[in-house]
């Protein structure tokens, strides 16, 4: 009989272990830099066993909602109004990220983020404005967005072995890009 260590992890076991460390980063067990590393090895483990180590040193905890994430790795928000903001580096996504950008510009790099599982939505809501969207190498991306008077360049594509990313939204008289390449467009 398998040893149940051995046994395949599953999406519900990377979700629970994840809750746990986000609660040890909110009530300050964890630091920044410390979630993001487990975090990442949390969504790479493949069996149940690699998986005990990340939580040993921490507390159970319970569920805080019908998925049993905290409420910060379900959704965010992130806007620009009047002025650029850009987001880069070693940041935590949530599962579902709203990128809204009116008479600005808003620029977020997904490439180096931790993301919360293996399949993320990212709304896009612009409004006179420029959205751009970096994402890893293998990412998968579905476009399922709109523009109106707009433009949707998304370049990334649907064939990588990564997370899947999934835009949903609009552009009206504004420009949405998602894309792979770190040439593309200037962070700075």
């Amino acid at each position: 009989m398998t040893d149940d260590l051995e046994l395949r992890a599953s999406d519900a076991d990377r979700d629970r272990v994840a809750a746990v460390l986000s609660e040890a980063l909110a009530t300050g067990r964890l630091t920044s830099v410390e979630h993001a590393d487990r975090l990442d090895l949390v969504y790479t483990a493949k069996t149940v066993g690699e998986l005990v180590p990340l939580t040993r040193d921490l507390p159970e905890v319970s569920a805080s909602g019908a998925s049993g994430l905290p409420a910060a790795m379900e959704r965010q928000v992130i806007g620009s109004t009047f002025s650029k903001v850009v987001r880069k580096g070693r940041w935590v996504a949530s599962r579902h990220t709203r990128l809204s950008a009116a008479f600005g510009a808003l620029i977020i790099d997904l490439s180096d983020a931790v993301l919360p599982g293996r399949e993320i939505t990212v709304e896009t809501s612009a409004w006179f404005s420029k959205l751009i969207v970096r994402v890893p190498d293998n990412a998968r991306v579905i476009d399922e967005g709109a523009a109106i008077f707009g433009k949707r360049n998304v370049t990334a594509g649907s064939e990588g072995d990564g997370p899947l990313i999934r835009l949903t939204g609009y552009a009206k008289f504004s420009k949405v890009i998602v894309s792979r390449g770190k040439d593309d467009w200037n962070l700075h």
